[in-house]
């Protein structure tokens, strides 16, 4: 009887230690429910939307609009700043859009079209460069054609069984903790 008890604790703790060191991939949709658009506050992605998110390399940004947008990149931060369109990469004009946060560092996203990004439609994303989550060979993906010239595009298919930025899933532990279970059924036998 004490075997198993010991038994059922080391399992225990195993099952703690495995899921407060595993991080999976979390998928971000840009503004939640307001979308990428022209937003209220110029401030709204920067200072409202991405205070309180932990950004890693594998997690997923997810850019939701209607009407005339786009999602575009521009590589330094006087480019953001200044809302210098001419130096964007057009990522993608087709909504929904997805893109994977591939390497760690200032990430910086904006509209082209019109003022919009004078307007506050742009984003600086951090990520985080303390620990980082598994991923697969990252590039933008969206429906259809991509819009700069590039070849690297596939369709995605939004996710409706978690709400965004849920916590992580650990899905792929399914298998483990089922072994662990079965190793602590059999101590008790």
């Amino acid at each position: 009887m004490a075997r198993g008890l010991v038994g059922l604790i080391c399992c225990f703790a195993l099952t703690v230690v495995i899921f407060t060191d595993s991080t999976a991939a979390v998928t971000h949709t840009v503004g939640d429910t307001t979308g990428w658009t022209i937003p209220s506050s110029p401030e709204f992605y920067t200072d409202t939307w991405e205070d309180n998110k932990t950004f890693r390399v594998g997690d997923k940004l997810a850019f939701n609009w209607s009407g005339v947008h786009n999602v575009a990149q521009v590589s330094t931060e006087a480019d953001y700043d200044n809302c210098n369109t001419a130096a964007a990469r057009v990522l993608s004009s087709t909504s929904p859009f997805e893109f994977t946060l591939n390497t760690t560092g200032d990430h910086y996203f904006l509209c082209t079209v019109g003022t919009h990004c004078r307007s506050g439609q742009k984003l600086k994303v951090d990520v985080d460069t303390s620990t980082t989550t598994p991923t697969t060979p990252a590039t933008p993906t969206t429906p259809g054609s991509p819009t700069n010239g590039t070849t690297t595009s596939s369709p995605t298919t939004p996710t409706t069984s978690t709400p965004a930025n849920s916590s992580p899933s650990f899905a792929p532990l399914g298998a483990l903790s089922a072994a662990m279970f079965a190793l602590v059924l059999s101590s008790f036998l």
